[in-house]
């Protein structure tokens, strides 16, 4: 009888994951600091707070999917 032996990843495919949870990043910032661009055009304040704020909720929002699909490995 013979054990199955758990596959290993191949580099390549760790290269892509990595690059996708990088893309992905860039795609939720990007929609935070384009939404609060948008909110800031809406609503037209002193500081432009919508586009801090909602862009560290993007920059939060980033980290934590890395995060969580990280701890899986």
């Amino acid at each position: 009888m013979t054990k199955n032996k758990p596959k290993k990843e191949k580099p390549l495919n760790q290269w892509v994951v990595y690059t996708g949870l990088a893309f992905q990043m860039g795609v939720v910032i990007g929609i935070g600091v384009f939404g609060g661009i948008w909110l800031d055009e809406q609503f037209p304040n002193k500081f432009s707070g919508f586009t801090i704020a909602c862009s560290l909720l993007g920059v939060f929002i980033a980290l934590y999917q890395v995060y969580s699909s990280l701890k899986d490995k």
